[in-house]
């Protein structure tokens, strides 16, 4: 279900007005979404669904309930009011409370592809074929998924905001393996808009990757000088910002936290090279205009040449420490250099070109400890050229270190996130030193 503006303003002033709270909050969310997987030569599975939800925040003295409806019919939507009332009531009083926000002026952002045409099942499948066209070309295997979004968000309170967004999302991502089933090779995009999405660069990419028929080779685990590709920059710094709340620096359980007390804003505690910076406006990676509670995204960047600038910062504890609340950011750009790919490579002596990573999860929350695997697409490095597959290795790495000591950065281009997550970043390559790789995971 895609409701346009009128519609979602129309839902929430009934129900708002027939509220018997202190203050209400409406928020409604729905699309549609698609999905086509693929595999050696031809589709798979293929989903279409279409919905939308609603929560309804009641606060009275001082207390919130909330209450869901996925349907929108008077009854429905009054027994949903009724049940939000009533659980507010029963709750104790929050000493954290902050009330709805009033009006807001939001920054526009361009996320929304007007063609609804481009992002139907019929054009995911156009996609995959050209990334199956592709690896029988190059005699490859390839499995993959194709996704699309079309999504609305409305807020509404009681104290006179109402804030509606639209966006629209297409990925790609193909995995391809070689006919011996010995090497694999990735490669994904995604877009707000369809236009954006070249599928036969994807397609290319990871067949290229895969073509390998020589044996890949088992590292041995330590410190290695690394040629990360965007997607894994991404992966990497989406953790640096994850961990930039103003709360947890406040209190001293955070990285950003000084030992004896304070936070390190406005000190410069990673390279000069590195900065992190959140746009509705940008071109590459726009962040939407509505941020939690409403609050509006601004372009800011949270680290600037290194510095740590800003925090993301709830109004609760905006209120309770007088500073600016600033919502949590999904999308953001890591600002590039004037190094090639390529000169990355020619510059290394020894050492791993590394496609992406996943399955990350924070060991030491306050060293910024982070574990993971390397996946689809390792290659050894030995006097400025690629000589090898690589396989797979588990990770042990403190990213403040590693953003810390950046011996050099490409060009930032848009990376892979997932349909229907409302994500996007934007990257570049990245050479760095002493990345460590602490056991084997021999897989490929």
């Amino acid at each position: 279900m895609f409701l346009a503006s009128d519609d979602a303003k129309s839902i929430a002033e009934k129900i708002i007005a027939r509220s018997g709270a202190d203050a209400c909050v409406v928020k409604i969310d729905g699309g549609e979404d698609n999905s086509l997987r693929f595999a050696r030569g031809g589709a798979t599975t293929n989903v279409t669904t279409s919905g939308a939800s609603l929560r309804i925040s009641s606060h009275i003295g001082g207390r919130i309930g909330s209450a869901t409806s996925d349907s929108f019919d008077d009854a429905a939507l009054d027994a949903a009011r009724a049940r939000s009332e009533e659980i507010a009531r029963m709750l104790p009083v929050d000493p954290e409370y902050v009330a709805p926000l009033g009006p807001q002026a939001y920054d526009a952002s361009a996320r929304y592809d007007e063609d609804a045409s481009s992002f139907r099942l019929d054009a995911l499948a156009a996609k995959a074929a050209l990334a199956i066209e592709a690896a029988a070309a190059k005699g490859v295997d390839a499995f993959g998924c194709a996704g699309s979004a079309r999504r609305f968000s409305a807020l509404a309170t009681s104290n006179g905001l109402f804030a509606y967004e639209r966006s629209s999302e297409l990925d790609l991502s193909t995995t391809a393996r070689n006919k011996a089933d010995a090497w694999s090779g990735w490669a994904g995009a995604h877009e707000f808009f369809a236009a954006r999405l070249d599928a036969e660069s994807i397609a290319r990419r990871a067949c290229a990757k895969a073509a390998h028929d020589q044996e890949p080779v088992d590292l041995e685990p330590g410190d290695y000088t690394v040629v990360l590709e965007p997607v894994a920059v991404t992966e990497l710094a989406s953790w640096v910002m994850s961990a930039m709340d103003a709360r947890a620096a406040d209190e001293g359980r955070s990285f950003y936290s000084h030992p004896g007390g304070g936070t390190v804003i406005s000190e410069k505690l990673f390279d000069e090279k590195l900065t992190i910076r959140v746009d509705p406006a940008d071109p590459l990676a726009p962040e939407g205009g509505i941020g939690w509670e409403g609050v509006p995204h601004r372009a800011r960047a949270f680290i600037d040449k290194g510095v740590v600038n800003a925090f993301y910062r709830s109004r609760s504890w905006a209120q309770k420490t007088d500073a600016e609340a600033i919502p949590f950011a999904r999308n953001f750009i890591v600002e590039g250099g004037d190094a090639s790919l390529d000169d990355m490579i020619r510059s290394v002596k020894r050492g791993v070109l590394v496609t992406r990573i996943w399955y990350e999860n924070m060991v030491e929350r306050k060293s910024l400890l982070l574990t993971g695997l390397t996946r689809d697409g390792n290659f050894l490095i030995e006097n400025g050229r690629v000589t090898a597959p690589a396989r797979n290795m588990r990770f042990n790495q403190r990213l403040g270190e590693l953003f810390g000591n950046i011996a050099a950065l490409g060009k930032t281009v848009r990376t892979w996130r997932a349909a229907g997550s409302g994500g996007a970043a934007a990257a570049p390559p990245m050479l760095a030193e002493r990345f460590h790789f602490s056991s084997k995971s021999s897989g490929i």
